[in-house]
């Protein structure tokens, strides 16, 4: 069959293609190695804030003391969320799905944002900072409106971490557990060219603003095959209730060629650089909270795939429980990760409209070709 082919060779779901230059991240696959504008994950995670890390991501170097003062200054001074914001939150039906709400939220923020209709580099970072600074008031208040609650005001004296806690439970959170918290934020901060990153991009370069490209993100992020594999990895873990359960459950599956949730990655051929921080603190509160019996489960289910499979767990699996344990609400999971990538979003947004160029590839055509239009009344 005769085709309309372009130039270059076609591969299904852009694997292995390289789309763009960026210096905000990359992921070294067969080394098992995710770095931040230079920055190994691993050093961030040991030391760094989340509020560092976006600013690192946003400005490409990590902030003087003066710098996160201010820079911490103004994510404080934006929380707050305009009344039109809020009221398209309020009128959420109380079962509507928590992406649904934080895209349609994201997207109506653009109403009421200072510096709307100003497409400028200064302007387009004032909004990427209000959008990180107001993801997890946007998240606490629909939280607390759908469980017949108050939303709280954010509180200053708190991190962006300890706030988001606060917001969802209406407790200040415990160190330990604003720290862990802290510390998954930083690690879904970003991760090069990911579906939801890729989406942003793609918009980002027709010139449409921060708004519009996050909004693209965050409905990229709501499909199964990209957020969400933590909320499953949960269920799978309270459905086999006890450890004594976990391999008998997960043989089980497998011999049904059933796939278990949060295993295997596109990029990684080694162990998730991410999860080994997570699996640490999984452990940790799990036995500060009593509830040591989620962590035996999954070392025995980790160990069980690895064996069978050779795949090794990914991001999702450990943050799976560590928000269990939190408290957090399985549905939530997602749009915690939406709290923490638009930091990487909107960096991504800045590079693209520094240097940009329309992303425009094309498609290899398959379809038929030289058909001729028939009158109706031939058709049959």
């Amino acid at each position: 069959m005769p085709t309309a082919t372009p130039d270059s060779a076609f591969t299904k779901g852009l694997e292995g293609v390289v789309a763009t230059e960026s210096a905000v991240c990359t992921v070294f696959g067969d080394e098992g190695r995710l770095v931040y504008r230079g920055y190994d994950i691993h050093d961030l995670a040991d030391h760094s804030t989340f509020e560092e890390t976006a600013y690192l991501l946003l400005n490409g170097d990590l902030p003087t003391r003066a710098q996160l003062k201010s820079f911490t200054a103004q994510i404080k001074a934006s929380q707050k969320l305009d009344r039109v914001v809020l009221r398209i939150i309020k009128d959420a039906p109380a079962g509507a799905n928590p992406m649904h709400v934080l895209r349609t939220a994201v997207s109506a923020a653009v109403f009421v944002d200072p510096d709307r209709g100003d497409d400028s580099r200064a302007a387009e970072y004032r909004k990427a900072v209000r959008l990180i600074a107001q993801l997890p008031t946007m998240l606490g208040a629909f939280q607390r409106l759908r469980s017949g609650q108050k939303p709280l005001t954010p509180r200053r004296g708190l991190s962006l971490a300890a706030n988001t806690l606060y917001l969802l439970t209406g407790e200040i959170p415990e160190p330990e557990v604003v720290r862990a918290f802290d510390v998954a934020l930083i690690l879904h901060a970003d991760h090069e060219l990911n579906a939801s990153t890729f989406a942003a991009r793609v918009i980002a370069a027709t010139l449409a603003d921060v708004h519009g490209a996050v909004t693209g993100a965050i409905a990229a992020l709501a499909g199964p095959l990209h957020g969400g594999a933590n909320t499953e990895a949960m269920k799978m873990l309270l459905d086999i209730k006890t450890p004594d359960r976990a391999e008998s459950w997960v043989r089980e599956r497998l011999a049904r060629k059933e796939r278990i949730m949060a295993f295997g990655h596109r990029v990684y051929r080694t162990e998730d650089p991410r999860a080994s921080h997570l699996r640490r603190m999984s452990e940790e509160l799990g036995r500060k909270f009593g509830q040591s019996h989620w962590f035996a489960i999954q070392r025995i289910i980790e160990d069980v795939v690895k064996r069978e499979k050779g795949l090794y767990c990914n991001v999702d699996f450990y943050s799976a429980t560590l928000y269990y344990v939190m408290g957090i609400p399985l549905d939530l999971y997602t749009p915690i990760f939406v709290a923490s990538r638009v930091s990487g979003w909107c960096a991504h947004v800045l590079e693209q409209h520094a240097d940009n160029r329309l992303i425009r590839p094309r498609a290899e055509y398959v379809g038929p070709l030289n058909r001729r239009w028939t009158p109706l009344r031939k058709r049959g």
